[in-house]
């Protein structure tokens, strides 16, 4: 079974196995494989009930398309975009379906550089090649395991310094998925951190809760768990792992933009100078504070493929998503979940209570975080926004819909899979911003 809509903008997800199965998977391999000729690729799965039978699918299908395939076993999707950028494959695919629900699965596809496969880029080709399954002949490449867990661990550990790092009571969620395989060889480096591990066992059934953070109803357990073992911080992460969300030491959620905030001034301490990307819905802390840490700030659409080439295009130092996607340059341009947690545990060392480092941020940029609303006709509705606020502001359509005035500014972007439009928005007071939310969800929802 392959449904074509599994096949989305930045990657493939849909229902098992009504949507999506080993047949489905088995051609998405070999359709890769045909489409971008490469001689060497990695595959790695999450913890999925049904990962180890798809990802053995996507390696029988790259394998008889004619490539070379390293079998990465059970690993977080970084691994996967770590092991083809330090081995210099042509490419890779990580069985996945990312913080959606138990009865999904899905891949992340990269091609060399670990540069994504998104529907600008040719997922749309894999999809046609794949669904038509007129295969060309070819000759069986070798599969073989290959064990990156060494390699990745030091890697991970190389962007902070581990002599700087005090004594920290952090507790940690790994909602049942990767993240439980994938930090304890790096805690196991860190004996002065004390960790509070929460649903560490790897379980494709998520039985605690759903591994997507995003969800306010999700986040409910580090909140109250932070404050409950009186920890310097939480950390709550996603299914496959590649993002990490973190409440401060009263509990608070902290959100992404901060966050990119906060590590942009800490690579910028590094790397003087340095480009850093950060997307349309941000704060203006983000590109506040890049220019005050002497960074040079730009501004990008949201999603990783377009984050990943700009990053290549400017050689960034480093990159930030609302969403809590973080990438770093000496990370292959890719974003990772383990690396800014390392960062966290630093930036605490350092500079003391969270909620102390945050308070600034919070007594000056009052944000809404993304609301979504179904709209029945999303061009004529963004038009609408543009007419009525349009005429006073500062207008972009860098992705979406921005609006900037001097005091105020808002984000609406349309959902690439849903009749969805996203508004993000931001004043500089907590009335103001309450107000104008209300003003601009009062067009929308008209």
């Amino acid at each position: 079974m392959l449904d074509p809509k599994a096949f989305k903008a930045y990657d493939v997800r849909g229902l098992y196995p009504s949507e999506l199965d080993e047949a489905g998977a088995y051609a998405i391999g070999r359709a890769f494989v045909e489409q971008f000729e490469p001689s060497s690729i990695a595959v790695g799965r999450d913890v999925r009930l049904s990962s180890p039978s798809m990802a053995q699918a996507v390696i029988e299908g790259a394998a008889d398309g004619g490539a070379d395939v390293l079998d990465l076993g059970m690993v977080g999707t970084e691994m996967v975009y770590f092991a083809v950028g330090e081995l210099e494959l042509d490419g890779g695919v990580m069985v996945t379906a990312s913080h959606n629900p138990k009865e999904y699965t899905g891949m992340k596809i990269v091609r060399r550089g670990a540069l994504p496969v998104g529907g600008e880029s040719g997922l749309f080709d894999v999809r046609d090649r794949a669904i038509a399954a007129a295969w060309r002949e070819a000759t069986r490449d070798q599969v073989r395991a290959e064990d990156i867990w060494d390699r990745f661990v030091e890697r991970v550990l190389s962007f902070v310094d581990l002599d700087a790092l005090r004594p920290l009571r952090i507790v940690i969620d790994a909602a049942n998925g990767m993240a439980g395989a994938m930090l304890p060889p790096v805690l196991a480096r860190l004996p002065m951190l004390d960790i509070v591990a929460c649903y560490f066992d790897p379980d494709g059934s998520f039985p605690n809760h759903e591994p997507n953070p995003l969800l306010p109803e999700n986040r409910e357990f580090i909140i109250g768990k932070t404050r409950s073992e009186g920890a310097d911080f939480g950390v709550a992460y996603d299914g496959d792992a590649d993002r990490c969300f973190f409440v401060d030491d009263t509990g608070e959620f902290v959100p992404g933009d901060f966050t990119t905030a906060l590590f942009a001034e800490m690579i910028l301490g590094r790397e003087p100078g340095g480009k850093v990307i950060y997307d349309v819905r941000a704060s203006r802390a983000v590109p506040e504070m890049i220019e005050r840490a002497g960074g040079v700030p730009l501004i990008n659409r949201v999603g990783h493929a377009f984050i990943k080439q700009r990053m290549r295009e400017v050689d960034a130092v480093f990159a930030g998503e609302v969403s809590a996607h973080y990438y770093f340059r000496g990370f292959s341009q890719a974003d990772s979940g383990t690396v800014p947690f390392l960062l966290m545990c630093e930036l605490v060392s350092r500079r003391g209570k969270l909620s102390e480092v945050l308070a600034p941020f919070r007594a000056k940029y009052f944000i809404t975080g993304e609301i979504n609303t179904p709209v029945a006709d999303v061009p004529a509705k963004l038009q609408e926004l543009e007419d009525r606020f349009g005429r006073d502001g500062r207008v972009t359509h860098l992705d979406g819909l921005s609006v900037d005035f001097d005091d105020w500014h808002f984000n609406v972007r349309p959902s690439n899979t849903e009749p969805l439009l996203r508004l993000n928005l931001e004043a500089s007071s907590e009335e103001q911003m309450h107000e104008k939310r209300n003003e601009v969800l009062g067009v929308i929802r008209a």
